[in-house]
């Protein structure tokens, strides 16, 4: 058996060789890295103005902005199989509605809407006028905030964290085990 190589062989090397010059780095620096480098100016514009050095929530909004930019091309252009990809978009959309509360720090209003209202005193900080029925609604609405609140920080930290394959059972389906969870999973 006489084995060859075919011209486009070596016509493909010399391509992949040429790949790596000056002019071809600068021909993909201009055809494909400045332009992505304007679509993310634009894409993060709102987290690069609110970001600022000494507060953790510019971080959370360009993971929000991130997040839901993943999601949204997923859903549209990804080639992933159905059944795992809408998953990972789920989770995708998850995540940035956990980073939304968070930054709306809107726990309270969710538990009131569940509860009641607070009651507030005459006085900013003072609750001498109320009774102590109202003082024990008002602890029990900042207790179930405050749990609502460490409870999506653990789903957040969950879904980023994603499921240990190893418990997977092999006789189960793989896409029935799977839930989309795992930020090193969610590309396409």
């Amino acid at each position: 058996m006489k084995v060859e190589f075919a011209d486009s062989f070596f016509e493909s090397l010399k391509k992949m060789y040429n790949r790596k010059k000056i002019t071809w780095r600068f021909h993909d620096a201009v055809r494909y890295g400045i332009p992505n480098f304007f679509k993310n100016i634009w894409l993060f514009r709102k987290s690069l103005y609110a970001y600022r050095w000494y507060d953790y929530s510019g971080v959370l909004r360009f993971m929000e902005d991130a997040f839901l930019d993943m999601a949204e091309k997923s859903d549209k252009f990804g080639l992933e199989v159905d059944v795992s990809r809408e998953k990972k978009v789920l989770a995708m959309r998850r995540i940035s509605k956990i980073i939304s509360n968070s930054l709306e720090s809107n726990y309270i209003q969710t538990i009131e809407n569940e509860l009641g209202e607070i009651h507030f005193g005459k006085e900013l900080f003072d609750d001498s006028d109320l009774t102590e029925e109202q003082i024990a609604h008002n602890k029990n609405v900042f207790a179930k905030a405050q749990e609502l609140e460490e409870k999506e920080w653990e789903e957040f930290f969950q879904i980023l964290k994603g499921q240990d394959y190893s418990k997977f059972d092999p006789k189960i389906d793989w896409n029935k085990q799977f839930d989309g969870t795992g930020i090193r999973g969610w590309w396409d």
